[in-house]
């Protein structure tokens, strides 16, 4: 059985959904309904398999005939499949990987904003400086993706560092992207404040999440502690002047969060509970994630946050990706080319999939 025959049973499935889905959206009973935003976020979800899928199926035909005609006895319809042919094989192999990639994706949030939390981790002044490395690469590659990027939340260290820092990436693929970033990520380079030279080793966490909406993740207000308080932090004109700040607590479990960064308390609190209802959604993800198959343990981008992801080395101008063994630039890295990273990631979880089809 061809690979266009394995992955045209799976297209069915969704084909069937679309159609299920395409019905339940036009009954004007089903709109304004709770569960009706989310039948519509699934419907674009679905469009982007069925569209690439169209193309795939298509050129599969093409290169098909145009082998046939290398195999023909018609000379002047063979040579025209030999010019074709190159081509198409190239188109080919491109719209293949994209559509492998939907097809085999097995994470219903994959279509999700991104929430990134990153936290300085051992090194002190300067794990907090790295961190925000971390975000600068990761802010000029949301610009390069064309992303919307918003800070949910933030904790600056006095050397002008971030000790934790919420962002959230909105575009096409987000999640789908930077769940690839979750885990423990180090650096290795001498400190601004090393007066011998000595090169330090220090660290910072990155957790992936995708913003879970509340008709997908309800909060109980009685399980929740709201409470406002005085902005703080170094510096800012508005810092300790109202008490702006939101800080929410989940009883049952004694998760805090906190969001300070706008001046607003009502968009402070808004900004607070999605990051709580992220927070709490990611625990679910990760019992799920822990009940896969071994097919998901051995692949990349589980979202472990104890997992080594990475490590950037100054003094060898080298990021190696632990989890593929690869290296690239640092100095491309720290200017957000991110794309061969992530595409070495997605085909080494692209290979694991086929595998074991």
């Amino acid at each position: 059985m061809s690979l266009v025959e394995v992955l045209r049973g799976r297209v069915e499935e969704f084909e069937a959904r679309q159609k299920e889905l395409e019905a339940a959206v036009s009954d004007p009973n089903e709109v304004g309904k709770p569960g009706y935003p989310g039948m519509l976020r699934e419907l674009g979800s679905l469009q982007k398999v069925l569209g690439p899928w169209q193309e795939y199926t298509s050129l599969a035909d093409e290169i098909d005939e145009a082998k046939e005609f290398l195999d023909g006895g018609d000379p002047d319809m063979k040579e025209l499949a030999e010019g074709e042919l190159p081509d198409l094989e190239a188109r080919f192999a491109v719209v293949e990987q994209d559509i492998l990639d939907r097809v085999l994706e097995d994470d219903p949030d994959a279509d999700k904003p991104a929430l990134i939390e990153i936290r300085a981790g051992a090194g002190g002044d300067e794990a907090s400086l790295f961190a925000r490395d971390l975000v600068n690469i990761y802010s000029r590659y949301a610009t390069e993706r064309g992303w919307q990027n918003e800070i949910m939340d933030v904790s600056e260290s006095e050397m002008g560092g971030f000790k934790e820092i919420v962002l959230k990436f909105t575009g096409d693929d987000a999640f789908r992207t930077m769940r690839y970033e979750s885990g423990g990520h180090r650096v290795q380079r001498v400190p601004a404040t090393e007066t011998q030279g000595r090169i330090h080793t220090s660290a910072a966490t990155v957790a992936v999440m995708p913003e879970v909406e509340a008709l997908d993740f309800e909060l109980d207000p009685e399980e929740l502690e709201i409470t406002a308080m005085r902005s703080s932090g170094p510096g800012g004109q508005h810092v300790n002047k109202t008490s702006s700040a939101i800080r929410v607590i989940h009883l049952p479990t004694g998760m805090q969060v906190k969001c300070q960064e706008d001046k607003s308390q009502l968009r402070n609190k808004a900004k607070a509970l999605d990051l709580l209802r992220a927070k709490l959604y990611e625990i679910e993800r990760m019992k799920r994630e822990a009940a896969r198959s071994e097919l998901r343990r051995t692949q990349v981008g589980t979202g472990d946050r104890s997992q080594r992801v990475r490590t950037y080395n100054w003094p060898q101008n080298r990021v190696t990706d632990h989890r593929i063994g690869a290296s690239f630039s640092l100095e491309k890295i720290l200017e957000g080319q991110l794309d061969p990273i992530f595409d070495a990631l997605q085909a080494s979880d692209r290979e694991a999939k086929l595998a074991a089809l």
